[in-house]
């Protein structure tokens, strides 16, 4: 791995951590965040994070396109239909 690589890693790494504070805060009743915009910014966080593994430590941004696309269709569906579900009852 080069450089540049590990750097990367690294700050995707710091990123998903800083993510996992973020939601933290965001769902554990702390003051920052009430209600729907809590609950919607935690589903936001946790999709980011995960399409963030799925491409840096699952190594699917170099998997065929036809995965790739799949994958990250389902970090965009999947939240926005959660989030409409909850937003809807």
């Amino acid at each position: 791995m080069t450089d540049r690589a590990h750097t990367l890693l690294y700050a995707v790494w710091g990123g998903l951590v800083l993510a996992t504070i973020a939601s933290w805060l965001l769902g554990d009743d702390h003051g920052v965040a009430s209600g729907d915009v809590a609950v919607v910014a935690v589903l936001v966080i946790t999709f980011t994070k995960i399409w963030l593994v799925g491409l840096h430590f699952m190594e699917l941004r170099h998997a065929p396109a036809v995965l790739r696309r799949g994958f990250e269709g389902y970090v965009v569906v999947v939240p926005v239909a959660l989030a409409a579900l909850y937003l809807s009852a």
